[in-house]
C-alpha cells in the first residue's frame, strides 16, 4: 500500500478529506480504494453549487470491475470539481491523493471533521480489511 499523507482525514468508505487554507475541503478516494476498484473508466462528479450532506452519495466512479458511490464526508456546498477527470478518470489510479482529487466543498460545520478517521486509524482499518 502507498504512503498515506498525514494531513488527510478519511471515511470508512475510503473517501479522503484535505482541509485547505481557505477553509474549504478537498475530497477524493484513497489509493487503497482505487486499487480495489481497478482501472477507472468513468467519473460522475457533483455540480458546482450543489449542496451535499454528510453520508449521502454525491458522486460515482466506475471501473472495468464495478461502479461505486462516493459519499460526502461533510455537509456543504460544492465549490469546484476536477473537470480533468471527465476525459482522464485514470488520473485517480495514477495519483489518488494528488491530481486525482474529485471536488471541493465549502464546509458548513467544521466539527464534522472530528468524526473522520486520522491516517493511522484509516491505515489500521485497511490492514484489518486485508487480513
Amino acid at each position: 500500500m502507498s504512503e498515506i499523507p498525514g494531513d488527510l482525514k478519511f471515511l470508512k468508505s475510503h473517501e479522503w478529506v484535505r482541509v485547505e487554507d481557505d477553509g474549504t475541503v478537498t475530497i477524493g478516494i484513497s489509493d487503497h480504494a482505487q486499487g480495489m476498484l481497478g482501472d477507472l473508466v468513468y467519473v460522475e462528479l457533483p455540480a458546482v453549487g450543489d449542496r451535499v450532506e454528510v453520508g449521502n452519495a454525491c458522486a460515482v466512479v466506475e471501473s472495468v470491475k464495478a461502479a461505486s458511490d462516493i459519499y460526502a464526508p461533510v455537509t456543504g456546498t460544492v465549490e469546484a470539481v476536477n473537470d480533468a477527470l471527465e476525459d482522464k478518470p485514470e488520473t485517480i489510479n495514477e495519483d489518488a491523493f494528488g491530481e486525482g482529487w474529485m471536488f471541493t466543498i465549502k464546509i458548513e460545520d467544521p466539527d464534522q471533521l472530528n468524526d473522520l478517521l486520522d491516517p493511522d486509524a484509516y491505515a489500521a482499518m485497511v490492514e484489518d480489511d486485508d487480513a
